[in-house]
């Protein structure tokens, strides 16, 4: 026969099953968390396809899939940060069989940055790093005959530094030396080590992130490279983090350098390895965009998102991309289908 618990081990026992209970409720709560109320927007925020204000300074990102392409716009000025997937595939991968964006890219500098001439000048281009995803559509742009570029910011490819299965499946090479050539042809600038000095465009103030790489050991992803941009008008901050990740503790490094701010695009399109909490907690972004779709690859980083920072998050591909238009208080008004 078996002899009873004593009172103590049934307390004992008690508070260990109420322990347990307490720390899978966050789980719980967290996975229990409705779809809607993920994405759903706040009372305070507007998106609408009103007509927008003349001379506006505002940032467009533009609907390009799992990828990159924004058009800064400030007082007169245009600058190009990527310029999203191409439809290049150069080695013939069946894994690079996709859909590119380069045609819709120039045709939309063509029909909200063209001058009365119908000539296209960027003050700028900047690549945040050599993936396809993000400058295979540069050389299309580029070498248009009716676009003209400043300068351009791009980081040397440095192959020797970067992990094998990039080397031999990604076509990260091939896009860097597309967008070279394409800017050395029409003689542009390139600043492969770009200072942290901030500099104007327009009414933004413009400081770019990770421009000098950091020394490693070890072969790294090209996602450790990735430049982020800082841009800035009447205490207004939004950062875009191109790729930013934290794989190499880039994140955990750059967060205090960047601060507060008031809207992220979510680097690396919300996948894992991203968006760490340290990172979400120090930047605090009121607004996030997300150049993606709900998967089941983003939504535990969208689900972290919404734990953290409470913020309103947008998704280019729902709304059919983004515009954010900093008012002259620093107020953002957003606006989606931008590609009608």
């Amino acid at each position: 026969m078996k002899k009873p618990l004593s009172k103590k081990t049934k307390i004992i026992l008690a508070v260990l099953l109420v322990l347990v209970i307490a720390a899978l409720i966050p789980v719980s709560v967290l996975v229990l968390i409705p779809e809607w109320k993920l994405y759903s927007r706040r009372a305070d925020i507007t998106v609408s396809d009103a007509a927008l204000s003349n001379g506006s300074d505002r940032i467009h990102f533009l609907n390009t899939g799992h990828s990159d392409a924004f058009l800064l716009e400030s007082d007169g000025h245009f600058a190009l940060i990527d310029a999203a997937e191409d439809t290049d595939n150069p080695r013939g991968f069946d894994a690079l069989e996709l859909d590119g964006y380069e045609d819709l890219v120039l045709d939309y500098l063509k029909t909200h940055a063209s001058s009365a001439d119908g000539r296209v000048h960027l003050d700028f281009v900047l690549g945040t790093h050599s993936h396809s995803d993000h400058i295979g559509g540069f050389d299309t742009v580029i070498a248009d005959s009716d676009v003209d570029v400043g300068r351009a910011y791009l980081k040397v490819y440095d192959s020797k530094k970067i992990r094998d299965k990039e080397i031999v499946q990604w076509d990260n090479q091939e896009v860097y030396d597309q967008m070279v050539n394409a800017l050395t042809a029409k003689n542009v600038p390139i600043e492969t080590a770009p200072s942290t000095e901030p500099f104007t465009l327009g009414n933004f103030t413009i400081t770019i992130f990770n421009g000098i790489d950091e020394p490693t050991d070890g072969k790294v992803g090209e996602n450790d490279q990735s430049m982020g941009v800082l841009v800035e008008k009447d205490g207004t901050r939004v950062f875009l983090a191109g790729d930013i990740d934290d794989k190499s503790g880039d994140e955990a490094r750059l967060a205090a350098q960047i601060g507060d701010i008031n809207l992220l695009k979510v680097g690396h399109h919300a996948y894992p390895l991203s968006s760490t909490e340290n990172w979400l907690r120090t930047l605090s972004p009121e607004y996030c965009v997300v150049t993606n779709a709900k998967s089941e690859k983003t939504n535990p980083i969208l689900r972290r998102i919404a734990r953290i920072t409470h913020s309103t998050v947008l998704l280019t591909t729902a709304e059919d991309g983004v515009l954010a238009e900093i008012g002259s208080s620093g107020q953002i008004t957003f606006y989606n289908s931008i590609h009608d």
